[in-house]
């Protein structure tokens, strides 16, 4: 839609990316109605930060009647399909959208989108970096024509950070954008970045897409809307990901954790060296050892954002320098302090069992492990048989721990897990941990469920169990 004057349009969902999307429309001439389904007393802060600006609001639900003045559904990404508001709508063949798509038609610069299953904040975050390196202190570069330099600015943001359509009206066709896109953002799209990577397909979010089957379709929406010119990255050791691979229409460039075939580009690990092939050949790139992020899984996001960087024309030595300083995001296996010799581990962003799994395969030392939240139908018995295996203590707390302790079963004598404790809380639990824990173990809350039966997000989550560790003594 290039003309937004007057145009009648209601977003579902006053959170980062509604509120973000209201803004920029009604700044743009819209006539927006913003609808949430909270009450109206939990709204104030959210209607005092859009004051200055003509917006209707509409709270306690969603009510039918919204939809009989309204060109445009804009979701928020939180906000489920299966609403009956959304069914509606397409049902009077109301178009519908959200934050990432008007995005991706406003921008006047080249976009590179990430997405998957695990792995892909670190990533993204880590693609910013390589191309902030790029343009400030090796550029000028060039991608299809554009010259890239300092005077390039690079924004990071779309499912991590701030949306992007905050900024779209700052920015230049010489700049770049970085997204993360979630596989919510992705159900609606009709708009794919010039760079398109999907890291892993795995089992999560199952309570929202239903099935596998949904899941992945979601996913490969990234793929659905590129031209021949453009650029995917998929995962080379993930079936889910190299399974899109028909779906590419530009180059396919992979990322491994072992040597790519002769005939692919991308990023790999040749013993402990990581390496990079183009078509005209391969260098190396640093040793393992030089990788600060722990774990495989981390090692494979590094891999994925080289072979990013590369097929978005990045410098070599800019994506090095990023790469050999890059510590890692908040909330993903962030190590919070050590005290008393034992370490605690911050992953709140593990909000399914298989990156709970990750995450424990990241230590060799004795764990304590900290698992729960709300469960998104996914299945635990690979995670509990893991536990068996490598964890010496667990606490379970919130609305999945009898879930989770059923798919561990009772601690057998002399065998892992050596206890497993409830907690009322996450804060109970920090405690819980700290009584069991001694010097050289690693506490580790990697909780496999999400975190809205008890905080507004995994990084609410993640900052309050920082306050309560530094806060022990």
């Amino acid at each position: 839609m290039g003309d937004w004057s007057g145009k009648r349009v209601l977003v579902l969902g006053a959170a980062r990316q509604g509120m973000a999307l209201a803004r920029w429309l009604t700044r743009h001439g819209a006539r927006v109605t913003l609808s949430d389904a909270r009450p109206e007393h939990e709204l104030i802060p959210a209607r005092e930060s859009l004051a200055d600006l003509p917006v209707r609001w509409a709270a306690g639900g969603h009510s039918l009647e919204l939809l009989n003045d309204c060109d445009l559904l804009c979701l928020s990404g939180g906000v489920p399909l299966n609403l009956p508001i959304v069914a509606e709508a397409v049902r009077r063949g109301t178009p519908l959208s959200n934050d990432t798509q008007i995005f991706m038609e406003v921008a006047p610069c080249k976009t590179i989108g990430i997405t998957g299953s695990a792995g892909k904040s670190t990533t993204t975050a880590l693609v910013g970096e390589m191309a902030r390196r790029a343009c400030a202190d090796h550029g000028p570069w060039t991608l299809d024509a554009i010259s890239y330099g300092p005077s390039s600015v690079v924004y990071v943001g779309g499912n991590l950070g701030d949306p992007l359509i905050n900024y779209a009206d700052d920015m230049k066709p010489d700049d770049l954008a970085v997204l993360e896109i979630s596989s919510f953002q992705l159900e609606q799209i009709t708009a794919s970045p010039d760079v398109a990577a999907v890291l892993n397909v795995t089992p999560n979010h199952l309570d929202r897409h239903g099935n596998m089957q949904a899941y992945t379709a979601a996913k490969a929406r990234i793929l659905d809307f590129q031209a021949r010119d453009d650029a995917a990255i998929l995962g080379r050791d993930d079936p889910g990901a190299w399974g899109l691979r028909a779906k590419v229409k530009g180059s396919l460039s992979a990322f491994s954790l072992m040597p790519l075939e002769k005939d692919l580009t991308g990023a790999y690990l040749d013993k402990q060296d990581l390496k990079l092939r183009d078509h005209s050949g391969e260098q190396p790139l640093m040793s393992r050892d030089q990788v600060r992020l722990r774990g495989d899984h981390n090692l494979s996001n590094v891999l994925a954002a080289f072979a990013i960087g590369q097929a978005a024309g990045l410098a070599v030595a800019g994506m090095l320098k990023a790469a050999q300083d890059f510590r890692g995001v908040p909330n993903r296996l962030e190590l919070i302090r050590e005290l008393h010799g034992v370490r605690w581990y911050n992953d709140s962003i593990a909000t399914a069992p298989e990156r709970s799994m990750a995450d424990i395969r990241a230590f060799d030392e004795p764990l304590v492990l900290l698992l729960g939240g709300r469960d998104k139908d996914l299945p635990w018995a690979d995670l509990a048989a893991l536990v068996r295996e490598r964890v010496d203590h667990v606490v379970l707390f919130g609305e999945a721990a009898e879930k989770i302790a059923a798919a561990i079963g009772e601690p057998q004598p002399g065998a892992r897990p050596y206890s497993i404790a409830r907690a009322e809380s996450l804060k109970d639990a920090v405690c819980k941990a700290a009584d069991v824990a001694q010097s050289g173990d690693v506490v580790l809350l990697a909780p496999g469920g999400t975190s809205y039966d008890a905080f507004k997000d995994f990084e609410e989550r993640g900052e309050q169990f920082r306050q309560w560790v530094q806060d022990l003594s």
